[in-house]
């Protein structure tokens, strides 16, 4: 059975400059999974936001966790998801 690609979203604040910890995930993301994702949403937003969410598990918030994600955290979080699929 053919595993279902996950959706990856990244909302981060545009206005505190983060787009290069966004590309930096987005890039890893893609380097990793390729075709086992449906996609990966980057959505500018304000107030010192940095969200990661994969499929609908919100894995990484700036404002509960803290600073910028892991890339592995959110890698593993995405295999996690990929093998609920299987």
């Amino acid at each position: 059975m053919a595993r279902r690609p996950v959706k990856v979203k990244i909302t981060y604040c545009a206005e505190c400059g983060y787009e290069p910890q966004t590309l930096e995930l987005a890039g890893a993301l893609m380097r990793t999974f390729q075709h086992d994702l449906a996609s990966i949403e980057l959505i500018p937003w304000y107030d010192g936001a940095f969200d990661v969410t994969v499929g609908d598990v919100l894995v990484h918030s700036m404002y509960r966790d803290g600073g910028f994600p892991d890339p592995e955290k959110v890698i593993q979080a995405v295999r996690e998801q990929l093998a609920a699929d299987d």
